[in-house]
């Protein structure tokens, strides 16, 4: 029993929440740097590329989950439009709809894929069909109680934005290390100020923003934590990978010894706060950014495009470049590596514990 539940928590919630992120990626998130690209005067052209790569997010985020699943051909071209369907009747849930109701329609897609002489007729029928029913019977509600879900994060970052900012950051930063997307989870409770929850209701929008940044500083604090403070270890190629790449490879290590996880963890508790009271980051890019962390420098580059895609409501400043810089990259250097040297120390961490596997 511990096996299949095993087996079918890495099928849904490790490989299938992976590719959706993948998915956004691919999708909302390159669009939106497109549409960046497409205010330098004279190459107006790609936004307009940004907007169509944006608007088939739901698409996209369907068809890389059934990728995952390795679902046949057909159904992996139906659930392009259920994941339009999904998206579309989730609302503020839309991803976190697409990837319930993609996984479901997929599934049952393949119970009958390839079963008929009529397939081609039989397993997009039955796909879209059940896939179909759950965007519009059961989509909403999903949307409904992520709403609620958002409601209340930026209810309470506004009302108590030091213990939000400490819980948001360690939350979200322990799932980027962990083999989870924490990029979908952003994504899924709309962790920006242009999340669909955020537009619908302004009164959201702070909070969320206050939230995504510091989902962000959590982000950084692993990343780059892990990168800086495994360097005797693993290089300039342990460096890259981890700094850029993802935190997740060192996962086999804190299996061995949990202990090397405890630096970046309080580096994030630190950087958190910092990041809600001190420096007001805020996410005004798209809220897969605010799960992103510095690989590929997407989080960052989601702050700094927020400034500059006409919602953030500031003038930015030299104060928000040295918080920016701090929260992301020096403070998470300085503090893992503080800490990490300390827990050396004491033996808690020994040589060769960060050592990346081969």
């Amino acid at each position: 029993m511990k096996e299949v539940l095993k087996k079918y928590a890495k099928r849904y919630f490790i490989d299938a929440m992976g590719a959706m992120a993948l998915g956004l990626f691919a999708s909302l998130l390159i669009g939106t740097i497109f549409n960046a690209l497409g205010m330098i005067p004279g190459l107006s052209i790609l936004s307009t590329i940004g907007k169509g790569a944006q608007s088939v997010a739901g698409p996209a985020m369907a068809v890389a989950i059934a990728v995952s699943l390795k679902a046949s051909p057909l159904v992996v071209y139906t659930c392009a439009a259920v994941g339009y369907l999904a998206n579309s009747n989730g609302g503020a849930g839309g991803p976190l709809a697409v990837l319930v109701i993609a996984i479901i329609a997929a599934e049952v897609g393949m119970l009958v894929s390839k079963k008929t002489k009529i397939d081609i007729l039989v397993t997009p029928f039955v796909t879209l069909l059940v896939g179909g029913l759950l965007s519009v019977w059961c989509a909403p509600y999903i949307g409904k109680a992520v709403g609620i879900i958002s409601d209340i994060i930026a209810f309470a970052m506004t009302q108590q934005p030091f213990v939000m900012g400490i819980l948001v950051s360690v939350v979200v930063g322990i799932a980027l290390t962990l083999p989870i997307s924490s990029a979908a989870i952003c994504a899924a409770l709309g962790l920006s100020a242009l999340s669909p929850a955020a537009l619908a209701d302004p009164t959201l929008a702070t909070g969320l923003a206050m939230a995504g940044g510091a989902a962000v500083a959590g982000c950084c604090a692993q990343m780059v934590g892990f990168a800086v403070m495994s360097f005797k270890e693993n290089k300039w190629s342990g460096l890259v990978s981890q700094g850029i790449g993802t935190s997740m490879l060192q996962m086999p290590n804190i299996i061995h010894n949990p202990r090397i996880w405890l630096p970046t963890i309080l580096t994030s508790a630190i950087t958190g706060p910092l990041a809600t009271c001190v420096f007001e980051m805020q996410m005004y890019g798209e809220a897969i950014n605010s799960g992103m962390g510095t690989c590929g420098l997407l989080g960052p580059i989601g702050i700094i495009l927020g400034w500059f895609g006409g919602s953030y409501p500031t003038t930015v400043g030299v104060m928000d470049w040295i918080g920016l810089a701090l929260i992301c990259f020096i403070l998470p250097s300085v503090l893992s590596l503080l800490f990490s040297e300390l827990l050396y120390k004491i033996k808690w961490i020994k040589p060769g514990d960060l050592t990346l596997p081969e």
